[in-house]
C-alpha cells in the first residue's frame, strides 16, 4: 500500500474499498475479503444506507484481527437540509460503532446549505471527532465560494474521475490550494467506451494486467487517491494488485489524453439534490 499525506498531516491510503451500493451480507463479505488482502481504507456515506453493516464488519475485524482501518463517511443532503451536522456525524458513528472517523466528507455542494454545513464540520474537526474534513463533487466555483468563508481548507475533494473524465483543470486548481483529489467510479462502471479502449487494452497486454488495473495504476501515478467498488472476491484482490508495476510518464500522458468529459454519474451543477 502507498500513502498520501493530506494538508493537515494525516496519512491516507492511496487505494481503498468503495462500498456503494453494497449492503448486508454481500458488504460484510466484501470487507472481510478486502481487509484480508491488504485493504486498510473503507469508504461509505450516510446516504448509502450501509453504515450499520460496515459497523458489523468492523466488529468482526476487531474480534479476529484487531486491525485499525481508515474509515471515511459522508454528510448526506438530507442531513444538510436538517442543519445539524453534529447530530448527523453522531448517528453515522453510532451506526459504524466508532467514536472517531478518519475522514468526514460533505457528499454534495447543496447550494443552500454547504457553507453553513462546512462551518459546522470545522467545529467537529477542531474537537477531534474526525481526523480530517473534506468535500465531494465540488467544482472549482463551489470551492472558490467555500474558501472565501472557510477557516479550514478541505483536505479532500472526492469526484468522479477516470480516463474519460480526467478533470485536469479541477485537479490543477485543487493542487494549488493543497486539496487532495480522490476518485470515485475510477473505471467508469466498466463502461465499454473505457474498458475496450485500444490504448488501455495494449497496455494491459504489455504489463500482463487487466484494463482496470492499468486505470487504477494511472490514478496512483497521478497521485490520485482511488476507491474502486467491487463485491466480487477476484476483483477485490485484483484491484489492489497494482503496486508491483509502474506506467511510464509517456503512458500516463497518453491516458490523460483520452479525456472526453464523459460522465457516468451526476453533474454537481445539474443534479437534483433531493435525490442524491
Amino acid at each position: 500500500m502507498e500513502f498520501i499525506t493530506l494538508n493537515n498531516g494525516l496519512k491516507m491510503p492511496m487505494l481503498g474499498l468503495g462500498t456503494y451500493p453494497l449492503n448486508r451480507l454481500k458488504l460484510l463479505k466484501s470487507i472481510w475479503i478486502a481487509q484480508n488482502n491488504g485493504y486498510i481504507s473503507i469508504d461509505t456515506s450516510r446516504s448509502y444506507g450501509n453504515e450499520k453493516w460496515i459497523g458489523r464488519s468492523l466488529k468482526l475485524i476487531n474480534l479476529f484481527n484487531n486491525q485499525k482501518l481508515f474509515i471515511t463517511t459522508k454528510l448526506g443532503n438530507s442531513d444538510q437540509r436538517k442543519g445539524n451536522v453534529r447530530k448527523a456525524l453522531k448517528e453515522s458513528m453510532d451506526r459504524l460503532g466508532v467514536n472517531y472517523v478518519d475522514l468526514y466528507l460533505m457528499h454534495w455542494p447543496n447550494p443552500d446549505t454547504y457553507i453553513a454545513s462546512w462551518k459546522q464540520m470545522e467545529v467537529l474537526y477542531k474537537e477531534g471527532l474526525v481526523g480530517a474534513i473534506g468535500v465531494c463533487n465540488f467544482h472549482k466555483h463551489h470551492l472558490e465560494k467555500l474558501l472565501k468563508e472557510a477557516e479550514i481548507v478541505p483536505a479532500i475533494n472526492q469526484i468522479e474521475l477516470h480516463p474519460l473524465l480526467t478533470q485536469e483543470p479541477l485537479r490543477d486548481y485543487c493542487k494549488s490550494k493543497g486539496i487532495q483529489i480522490e476518485s470515485y467510479s475510477p473505471v467508469a462502471r466498466m463502461d465499454p467506451k473505457l474498458i475496450e479502449n485500444p490504448l488501455l487494452v495494449n497496455l494491459s497486454k504489455k504489463y500482463n494486467k487487466t484494463v482496470p488495473q492499468i486505470i487504477l495504476r494511472w490514478n496512483i501515478e497521478n497521485k490520485i487517491v482511488t476507491i474502486p467498488k467491487s463485491g466480487t472476491k477476484n476483483r477485490i484482490i485484483e484491484n489492489i494488485d497494482i503496486f508491483d508495476f509502474k506506467l511510464t510518464s509517456d503512458e500516463v500522458e497518453q491516458i490523460n489524453n483520452l479525456n472526453e468529459d464523459y460522465r457516468v454519474r451526476y453533474n454537481p451543477d445539474t443534479v437534483d439534490y433531493y435525490k442524491v
